[in-house]
């Protein structure tokens, strides 16, 4: 009844013999033996028809988009009726009122940062690498947000009247550049979207069978809808409850298996088990009939090239340490060069954005650490039939879920699925849109444009932008591209633009010509060494041969490297300047006269700098810690014992578990004011009570930029003004 090579495996573990062989009737396939027979002559996990219906699909993609539309738009409203009582203008409407505190400046980090990529990509690496897949994958994308924290302050302290990182550009070093860093910007911006769609298409036709080209024009409108309607505010709210429910699906798939159906010592034994085979067993296994369909590489069976004793339980992984550098590179221009975190970093208040970036990246590393160990380790470790093509796009968390859990599992990786794309989805259309409202309609058309007139472009630009990335992400799938593809890519286009963004908000003698330079050259020499990289290794240029990780690796480095030495060079040696940071925020005008999260208060000199050394001190160490001192205190291991995977699994679980708890209760608590103050009004509303008309109303501020000083002045009912401070 058993398989040939896995009855020699099972008796060599169990230090049994053909005498001794218990009854096959008490094998069980959770306890003893992968559940290899379950598939047995099937080629795909995927292959044949999807485990949920297509009913299914439309109701996560459309039923869940409408729902969060509403109670997005439900909590805005009555936060505006019930709460402040302001209306949206155009100011709270791109820098929600520049308030956001601490626990909802983290929770919306883990949001914005938690793609379709982080739950499928990180997965992926770990069925291709094992350990050490989700460690890099994790670690390699959470320094940026650690560091990024120097810079949410460093703004804070020099232009905290921004409304975008272009905007900025614009006030330091003039319009070239400011034209340049616009391409960047919006490149990175459709990038981030199109895996967003590339794997949630994917995903959703594999487990529903909605046809991803129609799932690619549904997915967006979800996100259209309460974007459109309540701003940045809207997102952020509607992230806080997606990222809620990402955690609650993470910290179940990490108890089904290391808890509920496995421990950690059998997926040990399993995966030591699933390296044992040799090309024979492999095509033994993988067959149907006397018919194999083995190919190595397309399955996990056999030892893993590459890998410390070719097991998939050591951090000695050539290709994973390989995937770590890209991952590092390409995801500097995915945080650094993304409208989105400076927009983050602009809505928190100075108090609160230093702490809410270190604390948003702390509990994000849980999300792909946890779940791919989880997951993704077990793909391998029950040698489900996922193939390579279907890893690459990013199908691993939904076998493993749909294996374990049946067609509940499939709805939870769906819900999990839908959730991190409307989430970062939203952030990613809000972000467009500050950039066509601010950078091109009234920077180059409109100079004079009123609140109103930027509200109608935003709102316009969301819907705009939803509709165009669906034919874009049409366009990806006809090339033949897919998730992991565009992922490694990333860093070869945006990467150039990496090093003169850093420098222009901490480098007073960052020249502005030497910028432009600088990510020119540097997307042109990538793209170059690129394309020549797959020539050399590969002899030919395609599709393929462009995404191997070596080619990959090549042009991401030549992008970020390249850019900051011409950078420095130029600065130093050609264009030298002493640019006086006081001046930044005076070149940058509000629309509406909305001083919220400007004032004295907020922007006290001494508590500024205070924060800027508690954040890069902070943020410097953690970054040292995840790429250097984790992974070289790992190399002693070796191949990880049975005790060490065990200890290994425990961080993952524990840290799930915690970021979980600390991502839904602290946003929860520092808002309680808030929300009693909603619901005391809620409450008065249906018992009849009026608003007390005689109530002092909030005096307005409004901010003038003079010849020689700023100064914030109220103005009274009679329209008298009087000085309150003074820049």
């Amino acid at each position: 009844i058993l398989l040939q090579s896995r009855l020699r495996s099972y008796l060599k573990r169990n230090d049994l013999t053909m005498s001794t062989l218990p009854n096959p009737n008490n094998i069980t396939f959770s306890d003893d033996l992968p559940p290899f027979l379950e598939y047995q002559g099937q080629d795909s996990f995927f292959g044949g028809s999807p485990p949920l219906s297509q009913a299914v699909g439309y109701i996560v993609v459309l039923g869940f988009g409408a729902l969060f539309s509403v109670i997005t738009t439900c909590l805005v409203m009555m936060e505006k009726y019930f709460g402040s009582g302001k209306e949206i203008t155009s100011e709270s409407f791109n820098t929600a009122g520049r308030m956001i505190k601490t626990g909802l400046t983290a929770s919306v980090i883990v949001s914005q940062w938690t793609w379709a990529a982080t739950l499928l990509q990180s997965s992926n690496v770990a069925w291709a690498y094992g350990v050490s897949g989700p460690f890099w994958y994790a670690s390699g994308a959470t320094i940026q947000v650690l560091l990024f924290g120097v810079l949410a302050i460093s703004l804070k302290k020099v232009a905290p009247s921004a409304h975008t990182v272009c905007e900025i550009v614009n006030a330091r070093w003039g319009r070239t550049a400011h034209k340049t860093f616009l391409f960047f910007s919006f490149a990175a911006n459709i990038i981030v979207t199109s895996m967003l769609l590339l794997g949630g298409a994917a995903t959703v036709e594999a487990l529903t069978g909605v046809d991803y080209r129609l799932a690619s024009f549904l997915i967006p409108w979800g996100v259209i809808l309460y974007t459109a309607s309540g701003g940045l505010k809207a997102t952020f709210l509607a992230s806080y409850i997606h990222t809620v429910i990402i955690f609650a699906v993470l910290i179940t798939m990490i108890f089904v298996v290391y808890v509920k159906v496995y421990s950690s010592d059998q997926i040990y034994a399993f995966l030591d088990q699933t390296v044992s085979y040799t090309q024979e067993d492999c095509e033994f296994i993988f067959s149907s009939g006397d018919k194999s369909f083995y190919e190595k590489g397309t399955y996990a069976c056999g030892p893993v090239s590459g890998n410390n004793s070719g097991s998939y339980l050591t951090m000695l992984s050539a290709d994973g340490l390989m995937f770590g550098i890209i991952n590092i590179v390409g995801n500097f221009g995915t945080v650094f060069v993304d409208q989105s975190y400076w927009q983050s970093a602009i809505a928190a208040r100075p108090s609160s954005a230093a702490r809410g970036y270190l604390l948003g990246g702390i509990c994000w590393f849980a999300i792909p650490f946890s779940l791919a160990t989880s997951l993704g380790l077990a793909s391998t470790a029950l040698q489900l039939p996922i193939t390579a093509s279907e890893a690459g796009a990013g199908l691993v968390p939904p076998a493993v879920a749909t294996h374990l859990l049946g067609d509940s599992g499939a709805v939870l990786i769906l819900v999990m699925l839908f959730m991190a794309i409307v989430s970062t989805g939203s952030a990613e259309s809000i972000a467009v849109s500050s950039l066509v409202a601010y950078d091109i309609y009234r920077e180059y058309f409109n100079p004079d444009a009123t609140g109103a007139q930027i509200l109608k472009v935003s709102r316009i630009v969301i819907v705009v932008f939803g509709l165009f990335m669906g034919c874009f992400s049409l366009a990806l799938f006809e090339i033949g591209l897919n998730l992991g593809w565009v992922y490694l890519f990333m860093g070869v286009v945006i990467g150039s633009a990496v090093a003169p963004l850093w420098f222009m908000m901490t480098w007073k003698g960052a020249s502005g010509t030497g910028a432009v330079i600088a990510a020119w050259s540097g997307l042109v020499l990538a793209l170059t060494a690129w394309l020549v990289a797959a020539q050399i290794q590969s002899g030919e240029i395609t599709v393929a041969t462009l995404g191997s990780n070596e080619v990959m690796l090549t042009g991401n480095l030549v992008a970020i490297f390249t850019s900051a030495i011409i950078h420095v060079v130029y600065s130093m040696f050609i264009d030298k300047t002493d640019y006086d940071f006081s001046e930044l925020d005076k070149n940058i005008t509000l629309v509406e006269q909305d001083m919220s999260g400007l004032g004295a208060e907020q922007q006290d000199p001494e508590e500024l700098d205070k924060a800027y050394k508690w954040i890069s001190r902070r943020g410097y160490v953690l970054t040292l810690l995840l790429i250097f001192i984790w992974p070289l205190a790992s190399v002693p291991a070796g191949k990880f014992t049975e005790s060490y995977f065990a200890f290994w699994v425990l961080i993952a679980i524990a840290w799930g578990f915690g970021a979980a708890i600390v991502i839904t209760v602290l946003p929860l608590l520092e808002s309680q004011d808030e929300i009693l103050t909603v619901l005391g009004g809620m409450f008065g509303a249906c018992c009849g009570k009026k608003k007390d008309s005689t109530e002092e109303e909030e005096v307005p501020l409004s901010k003038e930029v003079g010849d020689e000083e700023d100064v914030v002045k109220k103005v009274d009912e009679e329209g008298e003004v009087e000085v309150v401070a003074e820049a």
